[in-house]
C-alpha cells in the first residue's frame, strides 16, 4: 500500500497507532470546519444541526431530551442549553406531553423544516466535496474501518 504524507510537522517517527489516531482528529476537524462554513452563515451550530436532522426523521412525532441525546453525533451535557437556542429561533417547539406533565416533548417547527430545507443542498454538496477524492467502493471500504475501530 503506497504511504501518504500525514499532515504532521515532526521528523520523528510516529507509531502507525498514533498516527491513525492523529489522522482521524485532523480529518474530523477539517470535515466539522468545511460544515460550520456552510452553517454559520444560517446561525447554525453542528449541533443544532444534529438535532434539527434528528427531529425532522421523526415525522411529525415527538421526542424528549434524553431521545435526542442519544441520537446525537455528539453527545453533550448541554442539549438543553442547545434546545432553548432553537426554541428562540422558532425551529423547535417544547410541549408537555398529555399523558405524563413531567416528559417534555420536543417537535421541529414548521421554520425549522423550512430552514433545513434551505440548507439540505449546501450540506450535501459540501459532504460531496469533502469526500470527492475518494471513490465510492474507498468510501464504503473507509466506512467499514471506521465502524471497525468503534467496535
Amino acid at each position: 500500500m503506497k504511504e501518504l504524507n500525514l499532515k504532521l510537522k515532526t521528523s520523528s517517527k510516529i507509531p502507525l497507532p498514533r498516527q491513525t489516531v492523529i489522522n482521524v482528529f485532523l480529518t474530523n476537524n477539517f470535515v466539522k470546519n468545511e460544515l460550520l462554513n456552510v452553517l454559520k452563515p444560517h446561525d447554525l451550530s453542528i449541533e443544532q444541526f444534529n438535532v434539527l436532522r434528528i427531529l425532522r426523521g421523526q415525522k411529525g412525532n415527538p421526542l424528549n431530551l434524553q431521545d435526542i441525546q442519544e441520537r446525537m453525533v455528539n453527545k453533550m451535557s448541554n442539549t438543553t442549553r442547545l434546545i432553548d437556542k432553537l426554541i428562540l429561533k422558532d425551529f423547535v417547539k417544547r410541549t408537555e406531553c398529555k399523558l405524563n406533565r413531567r416528559k417534555i416533548e420536543l417537535y421541529i417547527t414548521k421554520t425549522g423544516l423550512d430552514k433545513l430545507q434551505d440548507i439540505d443542498d449546501l450540506v450535501n454538496d459540501t459532504e460531496a466535496n469533502v469526500s470527492s477524492n475518494l471513490t465510492t467502493e474507498e468510501l464504503e471500504h473507509l466506512n467499514f474501518l471506521l465502524n471497525k475501530l468503534q467496535t
